[in-house]
């Protein structure tokens, strides 16, 4: 998206409230009594029914496009309705949007080189409790498109340019990020590689359905199913001539259909370029206004060019998503003026940072550093002090909260004993005080950059300026020069073979001088492996030609079909710089013992071999399990299919399994897939180019015996405390089979029966993502993942959880303002949004909170016209509040009351203690 910020405000949040005064109607925000389907334990499908019966078509309208609000993206509560408000916030690195008070991850592509499933999931947590802190329901991402040339601009905050390696990573992301109650939006669907021309006809991709089905949508098919994804987000690509967001192929066909998602369709930030032929072809909400999705779907169903069961459909899935994560259950919180960053934070974005640099070159061991014999370092590059390169740009930028360089990070990890020097070296002019400088160490660092962003791709695949003149005279002056590059994908390295070592560390985030510091000393041994081959020149990529990239006469053509990435490589026998899962370690492991299971009846193998540390220092290896097909397939040389991440100390080892069933040797033959007869090469190693092991699997039939369909409930919310009883549905195209269920992922105080009836009473409040699979009698198996969240309802400690609605307007709430939980931030009244700085909690102890802090009368005033501030609560008088029978509430301390002064309805109005007057503008309407 376009990283552009859709100003304006939202409408009236949907709370419910209890009517203490009659200048505020009751319809204007209801009562649960009003809403059934709030607090429900019915499935979801029937409390999305209950709510759609109630709706308007002008209703259902506002929930498919968007408005203005505190989000990237925002629509309207509908309070009659208890419809909540809905915030959609970049991105897929964490929070965006200049928002302050965060923490800068390491770029997506970092996190993708741990190849750490483990990592992934605790990187979208990072991700997702920011969002949720900032009180966000949506975060854009991830971001799972293939990388298919280096060029491209956004290759930074994509994952791979394998499609099983995307597809693993993205959905435990996903799961990470929708862990934290947050919705995960899977992006940008689909064959979205370029931002040449991007959102135009010019950038339409000419592709065969072999390596669409193949390449480009496989990893949008395990977010949706493995990670459970909310919602997808369409992109700014043409496909064979139509736009991504009104493209039946892509949404109707493959996405809800073939894989079944039952989440939104939300078009990227000014994507959508249709009415009828958009939402008739699977788009569910376009953003972030509605041009296209407002009045002028309004008229498309008067016409009879949109049926009603489509806009029904649309709306029906957007609710499917707010009912599973609790939003109709649970208070709204955060505010995008809350600080959500800290030091664990800090401590997980260094580590990812770290387990993510790759370790490319190492010769005669120069790394890690010796700090017995170095006694002097030239840190040399701008990269490394005066403009460190920590995050790409566009809508996955995220901003630095105290961004440590490597010049200070190496510093201080090299302590007293070690002379640290700086050198920019980053014009023809000063290359020369650099050289001079490694020419006097015992160690030269080099630290290069190429800065990336969404909004434009790269021309050349070479280091801009001066760097790679400055890396070879360094090098020529100083044999132990190590080289650490900050990039946001592949580039050229003329130089090397004339340096001592290479480090790709990526786009670190703010922790960069310490990643890289932890990895150079060795108190971190490297264990990344490239997600992306490195290339030795521009011309040995796929996209080479002209027509192939950026595209020539409107067209931008796919010839080199599933030949993508190291696939490519392999089928072409162009030797990389750097293979695809290359990655060295400074310690040694050894593959040995390679098993191959024959295919059960079920179509299933196993694969096993053993994975031995010889060296001398713990370290983590990556096995990765490659396949080949037989040559009559076409298909490449050896395909990605499984890997696993294990850490062993020195001279221990340890036996890796990969599942292998028929359809990871599958290959997309016209209209759907098929396994081959005959032998598979299967092959187990630690990168791509020659795995050192390698057996056969053959397959001799197809048939993979009973087929078993779990049927997905769409989702699941309960209170914490209410006993639930949901019964899950499954077939077997084997009839008379009993089918046996089981569940990983279920909260706490659920379990499921035999028979599929999951049941119990929740005891923790949060989101969990859920397989339950079903087993009949002959072994054969199905399943279905979705999420379930448990909450704790608007209770508020004892109290009641919603807006203060203001007498004088309907339409203004007590508002903590701009968010910002700081200590004496002002009350006021600000038009209902439904956002944190207007979700407050009044408690039984007479607090009334938001933002994790009080409402207070500054220093404990009391005389009229003592202003209300936001204060860490404290127990004192100052926070004390009573309600009254006629709507308004007096402190104590003071023996006056909260006033809106003058009767003011202007925004940003700071609220004060007055006499008790009995006038609108004491009266407040509060939570129920």
């Amino acid at each position: 998206m376009s990283g552009r910020r859709w100003l304006g405000l939202a409408a009236a949040a949907c709370l419910a409230v209890t009517a203490l005064t009659p200048s505020v109607s009751a319809q204007s925000l209801a009562p649960n009594a009003t809403c059934p389907w709030v607090g429900s334990t019915a499935p979801v499908p029937q409390r999305v029914a209950q709510v759609l019966a109630q709706m308007t078509l002008a209703q259902k309208i506002s929930l498919v496009h968007g408005t203005g609000g505190g989000y990237v993206g925002n629509t309207p509560a509908i309070p009659a309705l208890c419809i909540p408000a809905l915030g959609l916030e970049d991105g897929p690195a964490g929070v965006g949007e200049n928002l302050g008070g965060v923490t800068q991850l390491p770029a997506p592509v970092a996190a993708a080189a741990t190849w750490d499933v483990d990592a992934e999931t605790q990187y979208g947590q990072l991700v997702g409790s920011e969002e949720a802190g900032k009180g966000a329901n949506v975060d854009l991402g991830p971001t799972v498109n293939i990388v298919r040339d280096p060029r491209w601009g956004r290759a930074f905050e994509s994952l791979s340019e394998d499609p099983y390696l995307a597809g693993q990573l993205g959905a435990a992301e996903i799961r990470g990020v929708q862990g934290t109650g947050v919705m995960a939006q899977i992006k940008h669907l689909g064959v979205y590689n370029q931002e040449t021309n991007r959102n135009s006809p010019s950038d339409n991709a000419v592709i065969d359905t072999r390596t669409l089905q193949e390449i480009y949508l496989p990893q949008f098919q395990a977010g949706t199913q493995q990670g459970a994804a909310s919602s997808a987000m369409c992109s700014y690509s043409y496909v064979n001539g139509t736009d991504a967001c009104q493209n039946p192929t892509l949404l109707n066909n493959a996405l809800k259909t073939e894989f079944g998602f039952p989440g939104f369709v939300t078009s990227d930030w000014g994507g959508t370029h249709s009415t009828a032929a958009a939402v008739n072809s699977g788009l569910d909400q376009e953003m972030p206004g509605g041009d296209f999705l407002g009045g002028a779907l309004q008229t498309a169903v008067q016409n009879g060019q949109v049926s009603q069961a489509t806009v029904d459909n649309m709306v029906s899935r957007i609710l499917t998503e707010m009912f599973t994560f609790g939003l109709f259950d649970k208070p709204h919180t955060g505010g995008t003026g809350v600080t959500v960053t800290s030091t664990a934070h800090k401590t997980a974005a260094r580590q990812i940072a770290a387990e993510g640099t790759v370790l490319l070159r190492n010769n005669n061991n120069a790394l890690p550093l010796n700090t017995s014999s170095v006694h002097s370092i030239a840190v040399i590059g701008a990269d490394a002090s005066t403009s460190p390169q920590t995050v790409g740009g566009g809508s996955a930028a995220v901003t630095s909260s105290g961004t440590v360089t490597p010049l200070q990070g190496i510093t201080s990890r090299a302590g007293s004993g070690i002379s640290v020097q700086f050198a920019a070296g980053n014009t023809s002019g000063n290359i020369g005080q650099a050289v001079t400088l490694a020419q006097n160490s015992s160690v030269a660092i080099v630290f290069a950059n190429y800065n990336e962003s969404e909004g434009s791709d790269i021309g050349s695949i070479d280091l801009p300026g001066v760097q790679n003149q400055l890396i070879t005279q360094v090098a020529a002056a100083n044999p132990n020069t190590i080289v650490v590059l900050n990039t946001g994908s592949a580039v050229t390295m003329p130089w090397v073979n004339n340096v001592a070592g290479i480090l790709e560390a990526w786009y670190p985030g703010q922790e960069d001088g310490n990643a890289i510091a932890s990895v150079l000393f060795g108190d971190t041994n490297p264990s990344g492996k490239l997600p992306v081959s490195f290339p030795k020149s521009l011309s040995d990529v796929p996209a080479h030609t002209q027509a192939q990239w950026p595209g020539s006469n409107g067209n931008v053509q796919y010839s080199e079909g599933i030949q993508v990435g190291y696939r490519w490589y392999q089928a072409q026998n162009i030797a990389p710089q750097f293979p695809f899962g290359f990655g060295l370690s400074y310690t040694s492991f050894a593959f040995s013992n390679l098993q191959v299971g024959a295919l059960d009846a079920h179509g299933k193998a196993t694969v096993t071999a053993t994975v031995t540390n010889t060296g001398s220092r713990a370290g983590s290896e990556v096995a990765q399990l490659y396949v080949g097909d037989p040559a009559s397939t076409g298909e490449p040389p050896l395909q990605l299919k499984g890997f696993t991440r294990v850490t062993l100390q020195p001279g221990a080892s340890t036996t890796v399994s990969f599942p292998v069933t028929l359809h990871d040797l599958a290959f997309w033959n016209n209209n759907g897939w098929t396994t081959a007869l005959g032998p598979y090469r299967i092959a187990v190693g630690d990168t791509s180019a020659n795995p050192q092991l390698s057996g056969t699997l053959t397959v001799s039939s197809t048939n993979a015996g009973n087929a078993v369909t779990v049927t997905n409930p769409q989702g699941m919310s309960s209170p914490v405390g209410t006993a639930v009883s949901l019964p899950i549905q499954a077939s077997d195209s084997a009839s008379g089979q009993a089918l046996t269920f089981t569940a990983t992922g279920l909260p706490d105080g659920l379990s499921i029966a035999g028979n599929g009836t999951i049941s119990g009473t929740a005891t923790t409040a949060g989101t969990s993502t859920v397989t339950v699979t079903a087993t009949d009698g002959t072994g054969a198996s199905g399943t279905t993942t979705f999420v379930w969240t448990t909450t704790t309802g608007s209770s508020g400690g004892g109290g009641h959880t919603g807006a203060i609605v203001a007498g004088v307007s309907p339409n203004l709430c007590v508002d903590v303002r701009s968010a910002n939980n700081a200590n004496g931030t002002p009350v006021q009244i600000y038009a209902c949004n439904g956002t944190g700085a207007q979700t407050w909690t009044v408690g039984t102890d007479g607090t009334v909170q938001a933002l994790g802090k009080c409402m207070d009368v500054a220093s404990a005033g009391t005389a009229n016209g003592t202003k209300i501030q936001l204060y860490d609560c404290n127990g004192t008088g100052a926070q004390q509040w009573q309600a009254q029978a006629d709507g308004s509430l007096v402190n104590p301390n003071s023996g006056r009351c909260l006033d809106d002064p003058s009767a003011s309805t202007a925004n940003s109005t700071q609220l004060q203690i007055w006499d008790c007057n009995g006038q609108v503008q004491q009266r407040w309407q509060l939570p129920s």
